[in-house]
């Protein structure tokens, strides 16, 4: 688990994700939901309708973790304005993103920034085996873009979780929507099924972060599902 610190705002009439409240990350309470390797085959031509993608708002303070991550692997956060925003999602990719999500889930082993590290939060690629939420989706971005998937159009997200606590996700933005690897879920899902309310996530355009302003699923996101 880690500690997510970011900016608060009011989720169902309380405050939320406080500035310096420590927000559990949850990447052993997700053991509870994780789908395993049992998981139903998610079958490309099953998917259905995409909703509107997730819609940025206007800049927000990066995560300290994830500034130290990037002064120590500065090519894992470059933007490459060449790389297109959105990927064309076919069945060969699409099976690449699932496959590449169950296989990271099963591979890292969930231990705490605190146990791990010694410190309350630490961003980084799992090459010891072991990380919580964010360590799994940077080690998925990393092998995704070694298989050829533009990283521009992964991006490390911020949410609220079904526990009220903060946690880290990788959006893959595509022509079909917006979708969520996450170390919870061995399914990728569409980013309006997974009961998250999205607090920020990276910037597309330069290294920094975007306001997702709490954004959860509607009826204008879900009418053409």
């Amino acid at each position: 688990m880690s500690h997510i610190f970011f900016s608060g705002f009011k989720l169902g009439g309380r405050r939320t994700g406080l500035l310096g409240t420590k927000a559990v990350c949850a990447a052993l309470l997700g053991i509870a939901f994780l789908i395993g390797g049992a998981a139903e085959a998610q079958n490309f031509a099953s998917l259905s309708a995409s909703p509107l993608p997730i819609q940025k708002g206007g800049g927000s303070k990066p995560i300290l973790g994830w500034q130290e991550f990037c002064q120590s692997n500065p090519s894992e956060c470059a933007v490459n304005s060449s790389e297109p925003r959105t990927i064309k999602l076919t069945a060969q990719i699409w099976n690449t993103i699932v496959s590449i999500n169950k296989r990271v889930n099963n591979e890292i082993t969930p231990v705490t920034d605190q146990d791990h590290w010694g410190v309350v939060d630490h961003w980084d690629i799992p090459t010891d085996g072991k990380g919580d939420c964010e360590d799994y989706q940077l080690l998925k971005r990393k092998k995704l873009v070694e298989l050829g998937v533009p990283r521009r159009a992964m991006l490390m997200t911020v949410v609220i979780d079904e526990l009220g606590e903060g946690h880290a996700v990788l959006v893959v933005r595509t022509d079909r929507g917006d979708y969520v690897l996450d170390n919870k879920h061995s399914n990728v899902l569409s980013w309006d099924q997974t009961g998250y309310v999205y607090v920020k996530r990276e910037s597309q355009d330069a290294v920094a972060w975007v306001s997702l302003g709490g954004i959860t699923a509607s009826p204008t996101t879900t009418a053409n599902r």
